[in-house]
């Protein structure tokens, strides 16, 4: 038996296991697809013609593949104008494969697209729980990390705030009769535990270098300041 079907704009005979290459449908790989559109039926010389279409008749196709047609160029070109388009195209197409032939009403025999869908669902939760594990995982990993970070922070705040060395006892004396330090570089150096001449006379190369390091002010400047301050401590 054959059959006439319209499908995408086009007119296609068809029989059974036939395989067909036709304008792309919204189905995936396996599903039954059907058409309605039948404009003819028959075998041999037997043939029934609709008006367009045979009441109660349909096809039912299986989807193979999902895929596209060769590349299309439309060119065209203006003489004298210096004009030119060039275009290309792909057609979207579906391969089915031909299953049955129905008349009167049938209903087909299979329904492989509710088991599609099944599948397709139980892979898609099997997928979501794959994803999911890992995710937990990271998530215990990071938990430790960010504790160790968070302690890591206090350490580091903890050791921003301690100063640089240790205030000797007494009163302090005026560290901006220094050339070079104002009222705000004072406040700084007492901040770091640096309150008289004396202590600033007695810094060491590697006192000048971590005072350079943590402190906005260079080892040059230091220097300077460590040669006024030996000259006052002698006052």
């Amino acid at each position: 038996m054959f059959a006439v079907i319209k499908t995408g704009g086009k007119q296609y005979r068809v029989a059974a296991n036939d395989l067909l290459k036709i304008e792309k449908l919204e189905a995936n790989v396996g599903d039954i697809v059907e058409i309605g559109s039948v404009l003819a039926h028959g075998e041999g010389e037997n043939v029934t013609f609709g008006a367009p279409f045979v009441d109660g008749a349909m096809v039912t196709a299986e989807v193979v593949e999902q895929g596209k047609n060769r590349t299309v160029i439309a060119f065209k070109k203006r003489r004298r104008q210096n004009s030119r388009r060039k275009i290309g195209h792909r057609q979207l197409l579906t391969t089915v494969r031909i299953a049955e032939i129905l008349l009167g009403g049938a209903k087909p025999a299979k329904k492989a697209a509710a088991k599609t869908e099944a599948k397709a669902e139980v892979a898609a939760k099997t997928e979501a729980k794959a994803e999911a594990a890992p995710k937990a995982e990271a998530k215990a990993e990071a938990a430790p990390k960010k504790e160790a970070k968070a302690e890591t922070t206090e350490d580091k705040a903890a050791e921003a705030a301690a100063p640089l060395f240790k205030a000797p006892k007494g009163e302090p004396d005026d560290l901006t009769v220094i050339k070079g330090i104002g009222p705000v570089a004072a406040g700084q150096l007492n901040e770091q535990g640096i309150t008289t001449f004396a202590q600033i006379a007695k810094l060491s190369d590697k006192d000048v270098a971590k005072i350079d390091e943590h402190m906005p002010f260079s080892a040059d400047q230091i220097k300077d300041w460590r040669e006024q301050a030996k000259e006052l401590a002698k006052k």
